[in-house]
């Protein structure tokens, strides 16, 4: 192991400029998106399926998520795991680019705050300070990430018409198995048109509270993590060439954000698990439609399990999606400054 000081093992300061940060950020936006969808379209169908005291099923559509993956592909084919994906690929540029953004800009806000009271401007920020970095960058992308976030959860759960009829028939229902079917969309744009005549904007910031606690307490989860693992790999790396996270390889960095995106996407899963849920319940519903009381329902329904639903193949998912995403960022700034 080598030796170096504090101030070299610290993260080098981000020192983009804001296009560079949106262009980033947006591209490994996209690329992580495309290998994430998959799972995320089997976690939100977990996390949504009927539960068992107010649907006319009596038993869960599915029983995991390998079983989700088997139906879905047997009546759906390989794309209905891609089913509304123009919308996250949107939200992913955006909440990526905003995220990056946000964080090198908020950095740099703090660092202008200790050149007030400290005598080197360019001291490293702490691992705590770096964390609350994260947390601000999250609870900003939140407001702009809620709408689209609430789009694409409708347009996965749409598939499950297919998992629901079936399911029903095979129970002998027939006809009145319609009562848990959803509307069926033709794309974003439809589902737009219909929030805004149901509910106005508002109704685009059903399950907000869910999505800035994942995104502001995420973010600090995230950038911390991805900055500590960092260090820690300087810190502990015998070529003598490594001085900085600049200087880590590729595979460094995926593995520095595959383990920043597990404890992104575990830290606070339950608050995921509600936003889902408020953000599929239709425009008229007499379902429970509050953060607080989707949260005591699924908990008298399902108990504590019910809140972590769908949390392995998330976890699972996120380590090669944020590890993509960091290594892409990284290696973008490296190769294209702007």
């Amino acid at each position: 192991m080598q030796n170096v000081d504090a101030a070299e093992v610290a993260v080098r300061p981000h020192g983009g400029t804001i296009v560079g940060e949106i262009v980033y950020g947006s591209i490994a936006g996209v690329i992580g998106k495309y290998v994430e969808f998959p799972f995320d379209t089997i976690k939100v169908r977990l996390q949504t399926q009927p539960l068992n005291s107010h649907n006319a099923i009596s038993a869960p559509t599915f029983t995991g998520p390998m079983d989700v993956l088997r139906q879905t592909l047997r009546k759906e084919g390989f794309l209905g795991l891609y089913k509304g994906i123009s919308a996250p690929l949107v939200g992913a540029m955006i909440e990526n680019s905003g995220l990056f953004l946000c964080y090198s800009q908020i950095q740099l806000l703090v660092r202008a705050t200790n050149a007030k009271t400290a005598d080197n401007a360019n001291a490293p920020l702490s691992l705590p300070q770096l964390a609350a970095c994260g947390f601000l960058s999250g609870a900003i992308v939140s407001l702009v990430l809620t709408p689209i976030e609430l789009i694409k959860c409708k347009l996965q759960v749409q598939g499950l018409n297919k998992h629901v009829s079936n399911a029903a028939a095979a129970a002998g229902r027939g006809a009145g198995a319609g009562a848990g079917l959803r509307p069926t969309y033709s794309g974003p744009l439809h589902i737009v048109r219909t929030t805004l005549r149901a509910e106005g904007v508002a109704g685009f910031y059903r399950g907000h509270v869910g999505t800035f606690l994942r995104e502001s307490g995420g973010g600090a989860a995230w950038f911390g993590t991805y900055e500590y693992v960092c260090k820690e790999m300087v810190a502990r790396s015998a070529d003598p060439r490594v001085r900085a996270k600049d200087d880590l390889s590729p595979w460094q960095l995926m593995g520095a954000g595959a383990v920043a995106g597990m404890m992104f996407n575990f830290s606070l899963y339950p608050a995921d698990v509600i936003k889902s849920r408020q953000q599929t319940i239709e425009p008229g519903s007499t379902v429970n439609r509050r953060f607080m009381e989707i949260a005591r329902e699924i908990y008298s329904t399902q108990g504590i399990k019910g809140f972590y639903r769908g949390c392995g193949i998330t976890v699972l998912r996120s380590a090669p999606t944020s590890g993509t995403i960091f290594m892409t960022y990284e290696l973008m700034k490296r190769a294209f400054p702007l």
